[in-house]
């Protein structure tokens, strides 16, 4: 990652720099040391810098233009022939970094062939070894170059390595995960759908056989038929949504928000058929709310209410509000208690946690616990979507 980063950094400001740090050497070259002689040196030295700058981007042709020059400095017997033979030096470099080896041998037959023009006319003697010093110069620009094109090459695939194998992994973590969601769908279609598909065929008899029951009982067994109906759709779209995940993102949500309190009218009226004492107060700005908190607070109360009917037993009394406050919803479940406090306490179920990890994903707090001779459970949806500051905040808290 640090080397990455380094890499990034670099390759941003390498061309600028570079072009800031030969153009101020030249300077210092032309100014102490190289002086121009005449208009024909400056010409030079500016078409040599010219063709430099495009070294980056066009690293062939710019050994060939600042071969061409230094050839014909040499020729002329410039003044300037160090300033252009090192701007050549450095392209070459350039040259070694970035392109494949036969433009390596082009570029440094260039340079040797260019610095041979200068020695046009003298003896052998002395051309040779100055031959022989290009050759060992360009050896070492080139072997240096080649060398970090290697460093990069070899970087370049360990990252499509990795990435490659990150890719692989995913894959199979999804594999796996598709074939989990598989093998609980086939269980909840199998198991849990046909066992609530024989209890509503079950109801439906009996709505059959009992016709002359009373009104009472015609009530119950029609609610009965009602809930498991639903209940089967639902698991119909959960078997679904397990198989395909994908279908969830175009999928409706289970309440609309203009829909929000006509839905809670009609959990609070099933929970009176179970034979709860409700007492409902729900502010109609819900309305407003989105489709997540909506479905939320739908469940909140679907699972609070459904928790006083197991415990608190038929005929408790409930009251439920429901609050829209200009930062957050405000829900809270009473019960007053009753016949059901005082049976043994049933083995513990998900409803609670359930319930705090919808409220936790919204930056919310969920507190449930004895109240008096019953049980009340509050929960406070922020409606900026931003997680309480407090701390423990998305803790669970359970009231002594």
């Amino acid at each position: 990652m640090f080397a990455d980063r380094v890499e990034n950094l670099v390759g941003r400001w390498f061309a600028p720099l570079r072009l800031v740090l030969v153009a101020v050497l030249a300077a210092g070259d032309l100014a102490l040391m190289h002086r121009p002689g005449s208009v024909g040196d400056w010409a030079v030295v500016l078409a040599a810098y010219g063709a430099y700058a495009a070294a980056v981007r066009l690293p062939m042709p710019a050994v060939a233009v600042l071969s061409v020059l230094l050839a014909t400095a040499e020729v002329a017997a410039s003044a300037v022939i160090m300033p252009v033979k090192g701007m050549l030096a450095i392209a070459l470099f350039e040259l070694a970094v970035r392109r494949p080896a036969r433009e390596l041998s082009a570029g440094a037959a260039a340079f040797a062939l260019a610095v041979a023009c200068g020695r046009i006319g003298d003896p052998a003697a002395e051309v040779v070894p100055a031959l022989f010093r290009v050759a060992v110069f360009a050896a070492v620009l080139l072997l240096g170059g080649a060398y970090i094109r290697s460093v990069r090459a070899v970087a370049r695939e360990a990252r499509e390595r990795a990435t490659e194998q990150e890719r692989r992994r995913l894959a199979e973590t999804r594999a796996a995960r598709a074939a989990e969601r598989t093998a609980i769908a086939r269980e909840l279609h199998d198991l849990v759908a046909h066992h609530v598909s024989s209890m509503v065929l079950r109801v439906g008899v009996a709505r059959h056989v009992l016709p002359d029951s009373g009104p009472r009982v015609g009530e119950v067994l029609d609610d009965l038929h009602a809930t498991g109906t639903a209940a089967l759709a639902d698991l119909g779209h959960l078997v679904a949504v397990l198989r395909d995940p994908s279908t969830v993102h175009d999928d409706q949500p289970p309440v609309e928000p203009a829909a929000l309190p006509a839905a809670l009218e009609r959990v609070v009226e099933q929970g009176r058929r179970t034979g709860l004492a409700v007492e409902a107060s729900v502010d109609p700005a819900v309305a407003g709310l989105d489709p997540v908190r909506g479905v939320t607070v739908l469940r909140l109360v679907q699972e609070g209410l459904a928790n006083a009917a197991k415990h608190a037993g038929p005929g408790a009394r409930v009251r439920l509000t429901a609050r829209v406050d200009p930062d957050a919803v405000r829900l809270m479940i009473r019960d007053g208690g009753g016949g059901g406090r005082d049976r043994p306490a049933s083995p513990p179920g998900y409803g609670l946690v359930g319930m705090r990890e919808r409220v936790g994903l919204l930056g919310g707090t969920l507190e449930a616990g004895p109240a008096g001779p019953g049980w009340e459970l509050s929960a406070e949806l922020p409606l900026d979507g931003r997680p309480d500051p407090r701390p423990g905040a998305e803790r669970l808290e359970a009231r002594p």
